[in-house]
């Protein structure tokens, strides 16, 4: 038997094993699928390597290392990881910036996420959809 419900925005099961009415309940947050997605990926990140990035992207990184001057007035803000998919971290850890988008007439859906002291390059993240996922900025 398999009941379910919704934690955070993901499906989350609970199966009667044997029979015997004990229930199993998978670690927080993990279902095999939920809304035809397989979610054992989510929290979880790939990487790029700084030549794959676009060009703006680059730039950005650029202006992070200098300290600015940032084109956005909420470029530098604390990036919260509501989303809870990079590695969890005291807040105030993380914050984030705009990643120009060509022809976008707002902010548009990249960013870069940056954790640790500000200027510092070396533990960034790539959005190019709004923090539905990230991939980890390589050398």
């Amino acid at each position: 038997m398999a009941r379910g419900w919704l934690r955070n925005g993901v499906l989350v099961a609970v199966l009667s094993v044997g029979g015997l009415g004990s229930g199993f309940v998978p670690a927080a947050g993990f279902c095999p699928v939920a809304f035809g997605r397989d979610v054992t990926a989510l929290g979880s990140t790939g990487t790029v390597a700084v030549a794959q990035l676009p060009r703006e992207a680059v730039n950005t990184l650029n202006l992070i290392a200098a300290g600015g001057p940032y084109p956005y007035e909420k470029d530098g803000v604390v990036f919260g990881n509501r989303e809870r998919l990079l590695p969890p971290h005291q807040r105030g850890y993380y914050h984030e910036y705009t990643v120009p988008t060509p022809r976008a007439h707002n902010r548009g859906a990249r960013r870069i996420v940056c954790g640790g002291p500000l200027r510092r390059t070396d533990n960034c993240y790539y959005s190019d959809d709004h923090y539905t996922s990230f991939n980890r900025i390589i050398e």
